[in-house]
């Protein structure tokens, strides 16, 4: 295995977890209606009454969107998307085996 020039910080089992098992939808009531956004979503508009709504917090603790936020960011910069698309076709390949 190569030897990484940084330490990485330690990544928990059950943050890993959480994120294989992160939904791709996230439900939200509001004025009597229901509706379905993305789980990334801050804001969404209630299909119901046209209000603008909160739907994802900003709490001082550090929430697993959080991170998922930080990996959309860092596939931003330089290649990093190319990046993510490639390992993204590998573990595809393996799935598939």
């Amino acid at each position: 295995m190569a030897e990484l020039k940084a330490p990485s910080p330690p990544v928990a089992a059950e943050l890993i977890d959480a994120i294989k098992a992160f939904p791709h939808q996230r439900e939200v009531r509001h004025c009597g209606a229901t509706f379905m956004v993305s789980p990334f979503d801050i804001y969404a508009t209630c299909p119901h009454c046209g209000q603008r709504i909160k739907v994802r917090s900003f709490a001082a603790a550090t929430e697993i969107e959080d991170v998922f936020d930080a990996v959309f960011a860092w596939m931003l910069r330089g290649d990093g998307a190319e990046l993510a698309r490639q390992r993204q076709v590998a573990i595809r390949d393996d799935l598939d085996e």
